[in-house]
């Protein structure tokens, strides 16, 4: 079995290559291909001689995502990428254009295990973790194609990122290195469903990253009901060590809340989460539901979002309601892998 190259960090690699009885400038002329220019072959390696390439063939791998199928929104610009592993599997990404820049969303895994029951990227079952080479390569690939620099990362894809908590670190510490895309940590944001062992992990690492927790409910009974993890993370000790991950890091955390019609979206539950949230540094960032046919649940009038944002504000929770992007493409992620697991994924591709 040969070694991912790309997911190792620049001190692993320069260790790796003193091993094979090379200087270490030549770690750093490797690690600038693969993290900074996003090679995908040694042979495009050309200051480096042909019989280093072949010794690096014959031990290591590169990682590399293939758009299989490429999705552009009329609406707004929005793309949305269906990759294709080197293993035959399948992950998404989408580009999102903002007055700042690009925006990319990356998957952390192929599948997920999580099984919250509004989400597409349980739908066609749980396979792998990626590695950290194969998260970073989404990157490389969409700006090739698109000829753009992305300067912030969310990891809001298909997949639990905490739950891939080694090659999590593995990336993030590759992608803010200055000889590779050099991205700083307050532009990247790490979202969780709730594993509440792996934020303290996190929080002792203090990276100047955003969390964002899925929330999607004021209490245990409705949160158990759409988000499995729930059951071993209840709320209360969920909103404990997002409390601490504040206190320790500095940095607001942001509470993502899904809203389904007649589920969790009465003034009630808004009421009923502002208590929760008072006093904590953060944000809750309001999301209509997905239209996921598969989960059958409906998505709350405007109104009804209208209203539960203001019923946060008049408490002192900070909140706004998210910009859809992509409507018209299915860009929330897991939607088009499960597609192509049903043979039908082809249809209005770019």
């Amino acid at each position: 079995m040969k070694t991912d190259i790309k997911s190792l960090t620049f001190k692993q690699l320069n260790t790796a290559i003193g091993g094979l009885s090379q200087p270490s400038f030549r770690a750093k002329q490797i690690y600038k291909w693969l993290h900074e220019s996003g090679c995908e072959s040694f042979e495009e390696m050309t200051n480096i001689g042909k019989d280093l390439r072949k010794r690096l063939t014959d031990i290591y791998y590169i990682s590399k995502c293939e758009t299989e199928q490429k999705y552009v929104s009329v609406l707004d610009g929005t793309v949305k990428y269906l990759f294709k592993l080197c293993d035959g599997e399948y992950i998404e990404s989408v580009i999102m254009k903002y007055k700042y820049g690009y925006t990319i969303c990356v998957s952390s895994q192929v599948g997920c295990k999580m099984g919250c029951t509004f989400c597409a990227s349980t739908l066609a079952g749980f396979k792998r973790n990626l590695t950290a080479g194969e998260i970073e390569s989404q990157i490389h690939s969409a700006q090739k194609d698109l000829g753009i620099r992305i300067s912030h990362i969310v990891m809001m894809g298909i997949g639990e990122p905490l739950d891939n908590f080694d090659n999590l670190l593995l990336f993030l510490e590759n992608v803010n290195n200055e000889n590779g895309l050099n991205i700083s940590m307050r532009n990247i944001t790490v979202s969780t469903c709730g594993i509440v062992d792996r934020i303290y992990d996190l929080m002792k690492r203090n990276m100047q990253l955003t969390l964002t927790v899925s929330l999607h409910a004021p209490n245990d009974e409705i949160r158990s009901k759409t988000m499995p993890v729930n059951k071993k993370y209840p709320i209360d000790i969920l909103l404990d060590a997002c409390r601490k991950y504040g206190e320790k890091t500095g940095r607001r955390v942001s509470f993502e809340y899904t809203l389904i019609k007649g589920v969790n979206d009465s003034e009630e539950n808004a009421l009923e989460l502002a208590s929760r949230l008072k006093g904590s540094l953060c944000h809750v960032n309001l999301i209509p539901v997905n239209d996921v046919k598969e989960r059958g649940h409906l998505r709350s009038s405007a109104e009804t979002v209208i209203k539960f944002s203001n019923v946060l504000k008049r408490n002192g929770i900070n909140a706004t309601i998210r910009r859809t992007l992509g409507a018209d493409i299915n860009a929330s992620c897991g939607q088009l892998r499960h597609m192509k697991k049903r043979g039908d994924a082809d249809e209005n591709s770019c």
